[in-house]
């Protein structure tokens, strides 16, 4: 086994920390319908934001990084308008554990090299796009937690973005 870099190991703790705080999101929907709800100007719903942040870690980290062969429906992750809080969750569940494998076996070198794959014409160094991956997941959860108040009228904090997690 590969001894985890520090940026490897920090890039863990942090999307350890929000990918279960966009499940506990995810839970504190009412019931199954609301996640797949929008607003007016809202295209996405909690329940699209949250497979969509799944699928994007389990494509780019999973996938691309450590081989698991998972193949992305990226057109799926924002079409689908059906389904129940524990199979979001499960999505979520599913990538933080290609994040665990693949951050703990990946080479230290290959943070500074070039990310295997170009995304949008780039291929930035692998430690850059994964500190890029981790921004985007906060982002998506920011998202789903604004939407779900608006939605809800429920004010109740899933508690993101702990301080008190950035402790292995």
């Amino acid at each position: 086994m590969v001894a985890m870099t520090p940026l490897a190991a920090d890039l863990l703790i942090l999307l350890r920390r929000d990918l279960r705080c966009l499940a506990r999101e995810v839970a504190l929907f009412p019931d199954d319908l609301a996640l797949w709800r929008t607003m007016p100007g809202i295209a996405n719903s909690a329940g699209n934001l949250a497979l969509h942040a799944a699928g994007n870690l389990q494509h780019f980290v999973g996938a691309v990084l450590g081989g698991s062969g998972y193949v992305r429906q990226r057109e799926q992750e924002f079409a689908q308008r059906k389904g129940t809080r524990a199979e979001v969750a499960a999505a979520l569940e599913a990538a933080l554990v290609e994040v665990e494998r693949t951050l703990a076996a990946l080479e230290p070198a290959a943070l500074d090299a070039a990310f295997p794959v170009p995304v949008a014409g780039v291929q930035p160094p692998t430690g850059r796009f994964l500190l890029h991956l981790a921004a985007h997941l906060a982002f998506h959860l920011g998202q789903v937690g604004y939407l779900r108040r608006a939605l809800t009228g429920d004010p109740t904090s899933a508690g993101g973005m702990g301080i008190q997690e950035l402790t292995p």
